[in-house]
């Protein structure tokens, strides 16, 4: 408490101070009118960019340049094309044309199995610290993290997108990446009355599905006398987007063979089906009131994200890689990778592999309140006051229910751009029938979150009357933010119902489906148009989706089997269904956090020097105070009956201790923005500043789980050996924000209203990234002495840099005779290189240990390969060497198009991530021992897709048109990593989209 009250002490004095200099500076200064173009150089702060009320593909360009040329920063903009037109299905594919931004195109990074049509994660510079505002307020999802899921936003509330890659001390701090700021219209962004409906009916050829979609605006202002004017505005829309995704997945490769003749095999090649339906819901309102010289606006905006994906699979779960065997004639590249061949494993009765059904429900919501006032006192002095009130909440349910078979044999053709597999007649058969399937296992995930914030700015601007000053801004920000997020417990919960490796020692035999007892409840899947066509797979037997959909009725049905095929004597279902809930603190997350902020920044301009310079320098100040609520849990090792000798174990009881942490710290981030101009069209920037990205709130959670692990020597356990005292944190409540020094540098050629040529190069010098690395909690025993637990957890534990350069044209054709003059080009292309160093690096050449989880370093940090090696030296994840975009336009007379193409380079998605990791690597002291842990690094391929759209003017009023997505149908493919070198590991389709749109606005 008294650490706020000083801060907010030192905040009033700081602020009271640089208001007495601001007047000192005016009346120090001689007065003089401002110069035009002095006038001309400023621009709108960020959050006040000013609306543009355009229609039409040429006229977006040209106001998007507008804002790129005079504003005070580097920015890259896109606006709208009409009333709730952005250029594509969704904000994240809008934010994927803008020059130095790429996209993820998986669901989530940790599981890079499931693709994601209209892409997710969004990394700028090749950073994914990003920090996103709503009309230049803070806005989030209420996913542990401190952006907003752009693919949950609702993209026909939006009037443009900004993104700022260099910061100014005005714009609120957290954005390493850059800064992407959603606008929305006002009321008094138009003359008078604007209604504006648009109906489109999408269809996806692959998911062979109908995607509705409409939106309307009614926007009005009055003139009330004395009273001053008003204006009203409400948006609404809704869509429903129906897509279907195929792949194909070639698993991990083990060295069945020897040291001295390697036979590098894969377990076995999958494929899945996916059926995604995602439902936006958006409401925009706001209030506009303005008389004389103040002004005040009321806003209220909702989007609301329902996702619910179905997917059936096939996926290898061989409980031993190592007895899997090829056929004679099998084909080997010159690592001894299979190329061609026949794999079978009669050792276990077949190469067994699970069938699920799986269905996955999330709801994500977010609600921004906001109340903004304006008041300009006089000539000098401008004072604004803004409030706002944000809540974000989101649910999650997945649930996975899985048969399992025994193939006898598998062929393989991994030759080709994409696999190939194949099944004689006799294959087919058995696949086909009912009778070779068993109930294999399930799996339940939940969570849920709740992301609170209100903050109150006070801002105030003096102008002065003077050559060269032209305004000193500065103002205080307060926040108080609360994040909790409750997990089940495991998060996902895998249970066996019937394994293969269970069979003889815990039950008798598998639960068939031939058996009266376990039958029903399945059906046949038919894989029809897999892949758009280009590959044929079979049939396959999988649960009926109300049983993954029945938890946790079915899951206790089905539990109830493995008692049923119990060994006699034994107890054999094992199944305890996942916690979750607000009493279980492994599972629960919760957060608060303060700031007060404080900002200086004076805008000047040398309007008399031969070339023209303007520019700003500020110092933004910023106090965190953050509080974290958890437990730290000890579990001691199983007591023994007997005396034990050797290596004495430590005497703490069991605990599990509630535990609250605070975590202070302090930035203090300067900002110089420079602007030259040789000509009207010609300008030069160059930028330095400090930046900071506080940890996610995922990262922060207190909850640590201490043991002690015992080794023996003997067989009845009397002899120790070694005591290990180790632990793992789900967070780390004590982590220090991620700091940049960073420098940009452009080169703007304006030579016409929607032509320009850019270049911008830029270096960010990272420290303080958090990695997952080690540090000692100390805990007494019961004797008094203090006992060091090496707990793995998050930690601000590596430094890098991200630098590159970007370059960007745009132009229309205008000169060109008659219609030609209607074509255009837009074109942009970012290079980004990348470093990462570790303050403790780890460089063991062989991972030895047989735990998969956080503490194991090496896994972690640098993946290990099957046969027990490391990798390292893995460059940032996300990042993208290479990417670009080209667009060919035409906008002439009634009809405006469009053919865009879009590509970024290979690039790392993850280490140890589902699928591509497990703990039956081979260790290479012991080549007979198959036990350690392994986890591959996963890549995305490059990738690129084009899409198109026509659109025709019927008249002033109604517009309509056509446009298709992803009209090269193509394939998106991930590589994982390995000794033998790159090897496809999935290749994605999703098929062409087509939408027709019908749009009238008067």
């Amino acid at each position: 408490m008294r650490q706020a009250k000083r801060a907010a002490l030192s905040i009033a004095v700081a602020q009271a101070a640089l208001m007495w200099i601001g007047m000192a500076l005016a009346q120090s200064v001689p007065t003089q009118a401002p110069t035009p173009a002095s006038a001309a150089s400023s621009s709108p702060a960020q959050g006040e960019v000013t609306q543009v009320v355009i229609t039409g593909q040429r006229a977006a360009l040209q106001s998007a340049q507008k804002i790129k040329q005079n504003s005070d920063e580097i920015v890259d903009s896109i606006v709208a094309d009409d009333i709730g037109k952005l250029p594509d299905r969704s904000v994240t594919e809008v934010l994927q044309r803008i020059v130095g931004v790429t996209i993820s195109h998986t669901i989530t990074a940790n599981d890079p199995e499931h693709y994601s049509v209209e892409g997710s994660g969004v990394n700028i510079r090749g950073l994914s610290y990003v920090r996103s505002e709503l009309n230049g307020r803070d806005s989030f999802s209420a996913n542990g993290g401190r952006a907003l899921n752009f693919e949950d936003l609702t993209p026909e509330l939006m009037a443009g997108v900004d993104v700022y890659k260099d910061p100014s001390a005005e714009q609120i701090e957290g954005g390493i990446g850059s800064l992407v700021n959603l606008r929305t219209a006002m009321p008094f962004d138009f003359t008078g009355q604007k209604v504006s409906i648009s109906l489109s009916e999408g269809y996806s050829t692959l998911a062979g599905a109908k995607s509705p979609k409409g939106s309307g605006l009614y926007s009005n202002r009055w003139d009330l006398g004395t009273a001053g004017q008003f204006g009203a505005l409400i948006d609404v829309a809704q869509s429903v987007g129906r897509t279907r995704t195929d792949a194909l997945q070639v698993d991990p490769y083990f060295n069945i063979g020897s040291a001295a003749r390697p036979q590098w095999v894969p377990e076995g090649a999958d494929w899945r089906r996916v059926d995604f339906t995602n439902k936006r819901n958006g409401l925009y309102a706001a209030l506009q009131w303005k008389q004389d010289d103040i002004s005040s606006s009321l806003t209220y905006f909702k989007s609301r994200y329902d996702q619910e994906w179905d997917e059936n699979a096939i996926f290898s779960q061989e409980a031993t890689p190592y007895n899997i065997t090829v056929d004679p004639g099998a084909t080997y590249d010159s690592h001894g990778a299979l190329v061609k061949g026949t794999i079978r494993d009669d050792a276990d009765g077949g190469v067994n592999f699970g069938a699920d059904t799986r269905v996955a429900k999330r709801k994500s919501d977010t609600q921004d309140i906001s109340w903004n006032v304006d008041w300009k006192a006089n000539d000098r002095w401008t004072f604004n006051t803004d409030l706002q009130l944000i809540k974000a909440t989101t649910k999650d349910f997945d649930s996975t229910v899985a048969t399992g078979v025994e193939m006898a044999k598998e062929t393989l053709d991994l030759s080709g751009g994409m696999p190939k597999i194949s099944f004689d007649s006799s294959d087919l058969a058995a696949l086909a029938n009912p009778a070779n399937y068993y109930w294999a296992f399930t799996q339940e995930h939940f969570d849920k979150g709740i992301a609170t914030e209100k903050a109150l700015k006070l801002d105030a601007k003096y102008s002065f009357d003077n050559p060269v000053l032209s305004d000193l801004r500065f103002g205080v920000r307060l926040t108080q933010r609360g994040a909790t997020t409750q997990n089940s417990n495991p998060s996902y919960n895998w249970q066996p119902i019937t394994q293969t490796w269970q069979r003889g020692w815990d039950i008798t035999e598998l639960a068939y489906l031939s058996d009266p007892r376990f039958s029903g409840n399945t059906h046949v899947v038919n894989f029809s148009n897999f892949m758009n066509g280009k590959v044929v797979v079979p049939s396959l037997i999988m649960p009926d989706t109300s049983v993954a959909a029945g938890y946790p009725g079915s899951y206790a049905t089905l539990h109830g089997y493995t008692d049923l095929l119990c060994v006699s004597g034994n107890t054999c279902s094992t199944y305890a269904p996942a916690v979750y809930g607000a009493n279980d603190p492994a599972g629960t997350n919760d957060q608060s956090e303060r700031t007060q902020t404080m900002y200086s920044q004076l805008r000047f301009g040398f309007d008399d020097w031969k070339v023209p310079v303007d520019g700003n320098v500020g110092l933004r100040l910023v106090r965190t105070e953050a509080d974290a609520h958890g437990y730290s849990v000890y579990t001691p090792p199983t007591p023994n009956s007997g005396t034990l000798t050797g290596v004495p174990i430590p005497t703490i009881s069991a605990f599990s201790t509630q535990q609250d942490f605070k975590n202070a710290y302090n930035d203090f981030l300067p900002s110089l923005n420079l602007r030259a101009k040789p000509t009207s069209d010609l300008q030069f920037r160059f930028a330095l500043a400090k930046a900071m990205t506080r940890p996610d709130f995922s990262q922060l959670q207190a909850y640590t789980a201490l043991t002690t692990g015992v080794n023996y020597s003997t067989s009845d356990n009397t002899e120790v050996t070694s005591v290990s005292n180790t632990g793992t944190a789900s967070g780390n409540p004590n982590l220090k924000p991620i700091k940049s020094n960073q420098a940009d540098a452009t080169a703007e050629w304006y030579f016409s209203k929607s032509g320009s040529l850019t270049f911008a190069a830029f270096d960010k010098e990272l420290k303080d990234v958090i990695i997952n690395q080690t540090y000692v909690t100390p805990v007494v025993d019961t004797s008094g002495n203090t006992v060091n637990f090496v707990t793995t957890a998050p930690v601000n534990g590596a430094k890098g840099y991200a630098r590159g350069f970007e370059v960007a044209y745009q132009q229309y054709f205008d000169k060109l005779p008659d219609f030609l003059s209607g074509f255009g080009v837009q074109a942009n292309y970012t290079f980004v290189n990348s470093h990462q160093t570790l303050y403790n690096p780890v460089t063991a050449a062989y991972c030895g240990a047989t735990s998969g989880g956080a503490d194991n370093l090496n896994l972690n940090l640098n993946g290990c390969d099957t046969d027990g090696q490391s990798f390292g030296n893995t460059p940032l994840q996300g990042l993208s060497r290479n990417a670009f975009n080209f667009a060919l336009l035409y906008d002439h007379g009634p009809i405006s198009a469009r053919v865009a193409y879009n590509w970024r380079s290979k690039y790392l998605q993850g280490i140890n991530v589902n699928g591509t990791n497990g703990t039956d690597g081979t260790d290479p002291s012991n080549p007979t021992v198959h036990n350690l842990a392994w986890g591959l690094p996963t890549w995305a391929d490059g990738y690129g897709e084009m899409d198109a759209g026509i659109f025709y003017k019927l008249t002033d009023q109604m517009t309509i048109g056509l446009e298709g997505t992803n009209l090269t149908d193509s394939t998106y493919r991930q590589l994982m990593q390995q000794h033998i070198g790159m090897k496809g590991r999935a290749w994605f389709t999703s098929g062409p989209s087509y939408n027709a749109q019908l749009r009238y606005t008067y």
